[in-house]
């Protein structure tokens, strides 16, 4: 398979999700990496230079999210049969769980090249036109950050990929000439961490949304263990399961988290990491058993000894942490939120009890007679 590079004008500096990936400041201590090189699920340029070898190349090697792949490989074989391209595919979810991996093995599965861009870059119609134009039949066309596409980029691409045309016009005022050029059948793969600023028409046009879900902590340890090997790092069971715990659902994560590992363990001139030796390395960045690092547990405390453990609304948390509200929504809240440790309510934020455990809190008997599940009030979130 050839991987063709993004076209036109996409940085290598890519960063999952739209963050650009930023040079550690002077005042950021050169061992203990910020919270957005450790644990953040976007992609750093550190991620870049070894996914690649990590990344599986068929389904059969891809971990997790048995349903999408059941999916997938139904689709894949049928198409592949009757000898044509698979149907456009959407992938949505939150950043590091795999969505351009998934791309990469769908163009595997049907023996075709893969051309790589992003949303962002595709900003006038000679960049759509130039895309659509190298592509060749059986093709794979992977779009990142799809929900970042301009109206005029999406406007071109509905015909291309509905009925495999692109309109181009030339000249101008009564010189005008619209020519319609024909296209080889593709399959148009878009990826974004925010489906519902996808417009409706766009989604529409896709054969396959589907969402990536977070991974299970047996899911994650099986990641782990092959990330180990691949790395040539010696493991055991249990610093296995360590690591996996922390991992926050999250691949590249947990990915991550093997390499700062390796590190530690190479640091203390230990040939093998044991379950001591990965909580000890893990505990140095700050990440503590239950995946949270110290901007996370700040946000809770906020919540519980500032507010009285909520409601209160996502701007006033971002003023008090110092963090602006779509960090806290997009990176912050949604790992928080799946371990039930914050709940969204009509009127704002809350802790639950258990993040009140988490911290060492008591909770009080008024905390724990609130109804966390009262879906009952219709005026949107205080955030």
């Amino acid at each position: 398979m050839t991987i063709i590079p993004s076209f036109p004008g996409n940085s290598n500096q890519r960063a999952e999700g739209g963050g650009r990936v930023r040079e550690p400041s002077a005042s950021q201590p050169a061992g203990r990496p910020r919270r957005s090189e450790v644990i953040s699920a976007r992609e750093s340029a550190a991620d870049q230079k070894v996914e690649n070898s990590l990344r599986p190349q068929r389904l059969d090697q891809y971990i997790g999210q048995s349903r999408l792949k059941t999916i997938l490989e139904m689709s894949i074989s049928a198409a592949k049969k009757r000898g044509e391209a698979l149907d456009h595919v959407l992938f949505y979810g939150p950043p590091g769980l795999g969505k351009t991996t998934l791309a990469h093995v769908i163009a595997n599965e049907m023996g075709s090249q893969i051309h790589m861009t992003t949303g962002p870059s595709l900003e006038r119609p000679r960049d759509i036109i130039g895309l659509v134009h190298q592509l060749e039949a059986g093709d794979v066309l992977f779009i990142d950050e799809i929900h970042r596409l301009s109206r005029i980029a999406e406007e071109l691409l509905y015909p291309a990929i509905e009925d495999f045309v692109i309109d181009l016009t030339t000249g101008k005022g009564h010189a005008t000439r619209t020519m319609r050029l024909s296209l080889p059948r593709f399959t148009l793969i878009g990826a974004t961490t925010k489906a519902g600023m996808i417009s409706n028409a766009l989604r529409d046009r896709f054969g396959f949304p589907l969402r990536l879900e977070f991974y299970t902590c047996e899911e994650l340890a099986l990641i782990v263990n092959r990330t180990a090997s691949i790395l040539g790092v010696a493991i055991e069971p249990q610093a296995v399961q360590v690591v996996a715990a922390r991992g926050r659902g999250t691949p590249r994560i947990a990915n991550r988290l093997v390499r700062l590992v390796r590190d530690f363990a190479q640091y203390k001139g230990r040939a093998s990491v044991d379950a001591a030796l990965a909580a000890e390395a893990l505990a140095t960045y700050q990440i503590d058993s239950s995946g949270l690092d110290s901007t996370d547990r700040r946000l809770l405390e906020i919540l519980i000894d500032s507010y009285g453990g909520g409601p209160v609304g996502i701007e006033t948390i971002a003023a008090t942490l110092g963090e602006d509200s779509d960090t806290l929504e997009d990176v912050y809240e949604p790992f928080l939120i799946q371990q039930g440790l914050v709940q969204r309510t009509p009127r704002g934020r809350m802790a639950t009890p258990k993040a009140y455990l988490h911290l060492g809190r008591s909770v009080s008997s008024m905390q724990l007679s609130l109804d966390l599940n009262d879906t009952s009030a219709s005026e949107p979130d205080a955030g």
